[in-house]
């Protein structure tokens, strides 16, 4: 995973690629079988490692993964030990490289089966092991020793899923058997086809994380008014938008991510005004009472969704992002009205990708002002609110005590007013 390939795209592409015919609940379970790997990956390696006498040689196949792979089955997801070594052996056999090591996978296996759950245990605190050196210093050097290994350790855990719903919230609730949390999202403990839950034919709601659905909040009351949702796909914040009665111009440069908003509009029964264009560039004309962005970015702080980052992040990458969001919201800030408002956010950590662009951009635009953002416009989260008044979230800020039912992305957003 370290081209910058998002998870579910390249897990779908390897089963086609294969002629792999599963059920969408085996497809479900490879996908999570390996975002558990990238997960935990530095831990599996330290425990696979203590079993082996030396290191696999660079012509031994995919036998490194395979034993990834049956490992993160035998210590976490608790796949049965006859199970998990029998596929890992049999995927062995059938790689003309590492079928030389199937009896050595046999034999590290069935270790890591009666003994691996205590080497585990003995490695202490993994969130060193799992996460990449690079990232534990920026947020280290960001938010404090404490808060970068709470990051760390909260980013390691399969989120639980998240609605949000065009109206009747208290009925779905109780029609999903989900929790409201304090800000109006619906959590639910679930796995499986979220196509198959009540509500999903009718498009009562729509799949967005408690901390996603914050940035579009802030432009306030919407109803009537002309709204341009930049870098719009896949349309969380159009919807809820709309849904409140906003006219929403929703703006992206990919056509097919585009289309998937249309698709995802059209179950949902709400309609927008939908644009291809490079936002760099785009001059529709016109202003609108309010702009929000959300800037492409690192998305260092989608890691519990997205843990293929882990592996993506790099310090080079976040540089170059960070230039383009700034190209982005000069022109987004052109569209916005005299008197409008303008949210940019992002879903990083980072503060080159937030903060600092918000504090750059006021240094160079005398012509807007932040406008801080409140804790009951939140629902109440006052850790949420930094000292300016910016909208700031980290994935182990809480609303359940269960890890599971706990947490949120990481994300970060701005409220500008332009002067009249």
């Amino acid at each position: 995973m370290s081209t910058g390939a998002h998870l579910d795209e390249t897990v779908e592409a390897a089963l086609n690629r294969k002629g792999v015919v599963l059920e969408p609940r085996d497809r479900a379970f490879v996908r999570l079988l390996v975002a558990t790997v990238l997960r935990h990956r530095g831990e599996l390696d330290a425990v696979i490692r203590g079993f082996m006498v030396k290191p696999l040689p660079q012509r031994s196949g995919p036998m490194a993964e395979i034993l990834l792979l049956a490992a993160a089955q035998l210590l976490i997801l608790g796949t049965p030990a006859h199970a998990a070594i029998g596929l890992a052996v049999e995927a062995a056999k059938a790689d003309r490289d590492a079928r030389h090591f199937a009896g050595l996978a046999n034999a590290v296996l069935r270790r890591v089966a009666s003994e691996g759950c205590s080497r585990r245990a003995a490695l202490g605190e993994t969130a060193c092991l799992n996460v990449p050196t690079n990232l534990l210093t920026r947020w280290t050097r960001t938010y404090g020793a404490e808060t970068a290994h709470r990051i760390a350790r909260a980013s390691l855990t399969e989120p639980a899923l998240d609605l949000t719903v065009a109206s009747d919230a208290d009925g779905w609730a109780e029609r999903l058997h989900a929790v409201t949390l304090p800000t109006g999202t619906l959590r639910l403990d679930v796995t499986g086809r979220i196509e198959d839950l009540p509500g999903y034919e009718q498009g009562a709601w729509w799949v967005q994380d408690a901390a996603a659905a914050l940035p579009a909040r802030l432009l306030g009351d919407v109803d009537g008014r002309d709204i341009a949702d930049l870098c719009a796909a896949p349309g969380g914040k159009t919807a809820q938008l709309a849904a409140r009665g906003a006219r929403v111009t929703a703006v992206d440069i990919s056509e097919p991510r585009l289309a998937l908003l249309k698709s995802n509009l059209q179950r949902l029964r709400i309609e927008a005004e939908c644009v291809v264009a490079d936002i760099e560039t785009w001059k529709p004309g016109r202003r609108y009472d309010g702009v929000l962005l959300d800037a492409p970015c690192s998305a260092t702080g989608t890691i519990r969704r997205h843990p293929e980052i882990l592996f993506s992040s790099r310090d080079q990458e976040i540089e170059r992002m960070a230039a383009l969001q700034a190209r982005l919201m000069r022109n987004a800030a052109d569209l916005v009205k005299p008197g409008g408002c303008l949210v940019y956010c992002t879903c990083s950590l980072e503060p080159e990708e937030s903060e600092m662009q918000i504090e750059t951009f006021l240094a160079e635009r005398s012509d807007f002002s932040r406008q801080p953002v409140t804790v009951p416009e939140i629902g109440g989260i006052a850790n949420a609110v930094s000292p300016v008044g910016d909208l700031r979230t980290l994935p182990h800020l809480s609303f359940e005590a269960s890890a599971r039912m706990a947490g949120m992305d990481g994300f970060f957003a701005a409220r500008l007013r332009r002067r009249t």
